[in-house]
């Protein structure tokens, strides 16, 4: 009896726990996101975070919904530069260069998007974002449930980092990604606290100089 009591103590502490880091991380960045593109600020840098892409190369909606208000962020003069950050980890699944050529179709110039191969999840994304290529102030663009976590990642790692949803209609936002993204805030807190290394980090290319080293 004494060892179940001391479980559902164990279980009830981490509870806890878990429901403090969603309501530190989603209100200390609350007053960083921006569902209007207008209200957003000015910076050189939009960074739109990858996920699933169809085997015939087209970006998911999910990612088509981040591209098109990053394009909408390009054409109004909000940011200068684009990075797409995913997973290109293998020859047969290119995350960045499926998006790289839906923004080169939405009017994008080839010379404002770099590419990062090695974002193979959101907090690596963020620290690549900061280590190698040099950015220090930063849109992201993702969907609402996505972005306190992204963006509490951007700031603890030294970048001035906002974020503008990409789907203020709601589509996207499932009881399912909004479960999830809880989950993956308990671990963003402690990859943050404890410094964890993305899987590559390698030579730097910073964001304001030229992007021939990203593509391929």
């Amino acid at each position: 009896m004494k060892k179940v009591v001391i479980i559902f103590k164990i279980l009830l502490v981490l509870f806890i726990g878990a429901v403090f880091i969603n309501i530190y991380i989603q209100y200390s960045t609350k007053k960083y996101i921006f569902s209007d593109v207008e209200e957003a600020p000015k910076t050189y840098t939009g960074l739109v975070l990858g996920s699933m892409v169809f085997d015939n190369g087209t970006p998911s909606g999910v990612v088509r919904q981040r591209l098109d208000k990053t394009a909408e962020l390009y054409k109004a003069g909000k940011i200068k530069r684009i990075l797409v950050s995913g997973d290109h980890g293998q020859k047969n699944y290119d995350e960045v260069n499926s998006m790289k050529n839906y923004l080169l179709k939405k009017g994008i110039p080839i010379e404002d998007i770099f590419l990062d191969h090695a974002g193979f999840d959101t907090y690596s994304s963020m620290v690549r974002a900061k280590e190698i290529f040099e950015i220090d102030d930063v849109i992201v663009i993702t969907q609402k449930f996505h972005l306190p976590r992204s963006v509490y990642i951007a700031r603890k790692k030294g970048m001035n980092a906002y974020g503008v949803v990409s789907n203020p209609g709601g589509m996207y936002d499932t009881k399912y990604n909004r479960g999830r993204d809880k989950i993956s805030r308990v671990k963003a807190f402690f990859d943050v606290m404890f410094n964890r290394k993305p899987k590559y980090l390698g030579e730097k290319i910073p964001i304001k100089g030229s992007n021939k080293k990203t593509l391929d």
